[in-house]
């Protein structure tokens, strides 16, 4: 029996994201799946950036049960030209935005942004603004309604990163989980601490 989401949309207005800059938009990044990546990064490294397991669940086994999301932002916002196109819709579409980390024992190991166009969240009743602290990956793979695209992977620009945490040439994955006219495109940059405690050399 198929388990759907069951997260209400939310009327009132919620809170907007500062605009991405000109500059940082132009440093768009360039996604490519495992057959397109040359050259291919370190087995132990691919293992991660083309798992299709859930990464909530992997985190979670990794840092033995010390997993947890902080949400750093979100709000309607356009999306990015990269988004854009994933979700084949015109550049500078309004999409709610929402940016996180997922840490483990409190460290910040991934940082994660997933997006979602206005129109298709109202038209599927789902409010990505009610999750609080909870995994949205988690969520979609839950409901057997979602279907997963390809995983793709690219070095993420620096410029979208949380300052905290900015860093150049930083591994990244995405892929759109799509269910009917629905599509929420969830993108995920390893950061140099997550690295470090699965003893990885990246």
């Amino acid at each position: 029996m198929q388990q759907h989401l069951s997260i209400r949309l939310r009327r009132s207005p919620p809170t907007r994201i500062p605009a991405v800059s000109d500059t940082a938009l132009a440093q768009s990044p360039h996604w490519l799946s495992a057959s397109q990546l040359q050259p291919l990064p370190a087995a132990a490294i691919q293992a991660w950036l083309f798992n299709q397991d859930s990464l909530t669940r992997r985190l979670t086994a990794l840092s033995q049960n010390g997993f947890s999301v902080t949400p750093l932002q979100e709000g309607w916002q356009p999306l990015r030209h990269d988004e854009c196109a994933l979700l084949g819709v015109a550049d500078g579409s309004e999409g709610w935005v929402r940016e996180v980390y997922l840490r483990g024992h409190g460290q910040p190991w991934v940082f994660a942004r997933s997006v979602a166009t206005r129109s298709a969240l109202e038209g599927a009743g789902l409010n990505l603004g009610e999750l609080g602290s909870r995994s949205l990956g988690e969520l979609l793979f839950s409901d057997s309604a979602f279907d997963r695209g390809e995983l793709q992977a690219c070095r993420y620009p620096a410029a979208w990163l949380p300052a905290a945490v900015r860093s150049e040439q930083l591994w990244a994955r995405r892929s759109c989980f799509s269910r009917d006219a629905l599509g929420v495109v969830v993108a995920e940059v390893f950061l140099p601490t997550f690295w470090q405690a699965a003893g990885i050399d990246a």
